[in-house]
C-alpha cells in the first residue's frame, strides 16, 4: 500500500465560477487558477501522483501550457488516476478536506462526492470530503482564499 498527500490553494477573486470536486456552486466570487482553479481536484491529483511518486500536477499539466488553460479539473484528475493505474495502482479511498470560510458547502458536499467517485472510478463509499472554516483566520478564513487537502491510499494492482 502507498499513501500520498496533496495541498493546494488559490485566491478567490469577482468573475470566476466556483468549481469545487467539479461541482459549479452559486456564489459571487470563484477560485483564480490557470485552470478552473478547482483546489480539491488539485490537491487530490497530488495525492494519488504522490502515492506513485509520479510528480505533482504541475509536472504533468504546467501552467505555462496554454492547452490547460481554463481546463476542467475532473478531467485532469481523470488522467491523474490513469497514471496510477498505468504505474500498478489501484486507488483505495480518498479523503479531503477543504478550508473556506464561504460559500457554505454542506449542500453540496454529496455531489461532489458522487462526481469524484465517478471521476476516479472507485465506490463512492471510498470517497471522503469535509467542509471546514477557519473561523475567520487567515486567508481561508476572510474569504480572499481557499485550501484543501488531500490524503489518497493506492494499492499494488493484482499483476502489477
Amino acid at each position: 500500500m502507498r499513501v500520498g498527500h496533496g495541498f493546494d490553494a488559490h485566491r478567490l477573486v469577482e468573475g470566476r465560477p466556483f468549481v469545487l470536486g467539479g461541482v459549479r456552486i452559486p456564489f459571487e466570487r470563484g477560485p483564480l487558477g490557470h485552470s478552473d482553479g478547482d483546489a480539491l481536484a488539485h490537491a487530490l491529483a497530488d495525492a494519488i501522483l504522490g502515492a506513485c511518486a509520479l510528480g505533482d500536477l504541475g509536472v504533468h499539466f504546467p501552467d505555462t501550457d496554454p492547452r490547460w488553460k481554463d481546463a476542467d479539473s475532473l478531467e485532469l484528475l481523470a488522467a491523474c488516476a490513469e497514471l496510477a493505474r498505468g504505474a500498478g495502482y489501484a486507488i483505495g479511498n480518498v479523503d479531503v478536506t477543504v478550508v473556506v470560510q464561504a460559500p457554505r458547502l454542506a449542500p453540496h458536499l454529496a455531489a461532489i462526492r458522487a462526481r469524484l467517485a465517478e471521476t476516479l472510478r472507485i465506490d463512492p463509499a471510498n470517497v471522503s470530503v469535509k467542509a471546514k472554516s477557519s473561523e475567520g483566520m487567515g486567508y481561508t478564513g476572510d474569504g480572499t482564499g481557499i485550501a484543501a487537502y488531500a490524503v489518497a491510499l493506492l494499492e499494488r494492482s493484482n499483476g502489477a
